[in-house]
Order: C-alpha cells, then sequence, then structure tokens
C-alpha cells in the first residue's frame, strides 16, 4: 500500500469520470478561495470545461494526487515564443486544496511542468500571479521563476462574445 502522503502527479485522462469531475470542482474551488475572487462556474460551465479543455489543441492539464483524492492540478497552454522561436508553456492555474497546502502539491506539479516543458523543447514558462499572493510568490520564486526585467503588465480586455 501506498504512502498516503505520497504525491502523483498525472496528465488528465479525460476517459476517467474522476478526473473529469476533479477538474471542474478544483476550478470551483479555486475560485471560491480568497485569491481565486470570482464566482463558480455554473453546473452547465463545470460540465463543460474538461471537454473544452480536452478539445484545446494545446491544453496540459496535470492533477495531484495523494491516495485516490485529487488535491491539486495546474492547467497550462502551449504557445510560441517569436523571441526564442521555439514552443513556451503559460500556466494559467495552479490549484491546490486548501486542506492540503503545505504538503508540496504546488512544488511537485511545477515540477512536473518544468520537466514536460523540457521535453518539449520548451525555452520558457510563463504565468500570472497576483501581487498580494506572497505566499504563491515565495513558492514561484524557491522554484525559479523571477519577475521580468523590465517588469510587466497583465492587461486584459472584455470581449463580448455571441456565445
Amino acid at each position: 500500500m501506498k504512502n498516503p502522503e505520497t504525491i502523483t502527479v498525472h496528465t488528465c485522462d479525460y476517459e476517467n469520470t474522476d478526473d473529469v469531475n476533479a477538474v471542474g470542482s478544483l476550478i470551483n474551488a479555486y475560485i471560491a478561495d480568497e485569491m481565486g475572487g470570482g464566482d463558480p462556474l455554473t453546473p452547465q460551465q463545470q460540465s463543460q470545461l474538461a471537454t473544452a479543455l480536452e478539445q484545446h489543441p494545446k491544453s496540459l492539464v496535470l492533477l495531484a494526487c495523494i491516495g485516490n483524492v485529487r488535491c491539486g492540478m495546474l492547467v497550462a497552454f502551449e504557445n510560441f515564443s517569436t523571441f526564442t522561436v521555439r514552443p513556451m508553456i503559460n500556466i494559467h492555474d495552479v490549484i491546490v486544496l486548501k486542506e492540503y497546502r503545505g504538503k508540496h502539491i504546488g512544488r511537485t506539479l511545477l515540477e512536473s511542468v518544468a520537466s514536460i516543458a523540457g521535453q518539449r523543447g520548451c525555452s520558457r514558462i510563463t504565468l500570472e500571479v497576483r501581487e498580494d499572493n506572497v505566499i504563491a510568490q515565495r513558492l514561484y520564486k524557491s522554484v525559479g521563476f523571477e519577475a521580468p526585467a523590465p517588469g510587466m503588465y497583465y492587461w486584459r480586455k472584455t470581449v463580448d462574445s455571441e456565445q
């Protein structure tokens, strides 16, 4: 029997109901967290999320488990850097359930995506982090992330779509 504190990471298996259900529930846990600050996905959105991620040609969804509990997730997308003329990975979400924090799950997810980026010949991994999320910043720095020089701003424009 495995040590219950052993962390395993695997790519989301969209044929596995537990993995698919975990994608929606982990995103909602993240949204509900004080650092998420959004409205939870509707049941319809929650059921569509895994399908949409599976259909996206460059998505990467990693699930972290302790025992049979899917307690963390990293969602990223492969992109292309015109500056390095190589692929790159942008991390969109790093999620660890509150009761599992402090057990190196986030670190394990980040190390896993770094390994995948190396295998894919990527030049870098990028992510955004809230300026008030010092706990996440500490983790990111500890695994080699740093703010770029010169500093960058994260901007967005909301688009009204017809969907």
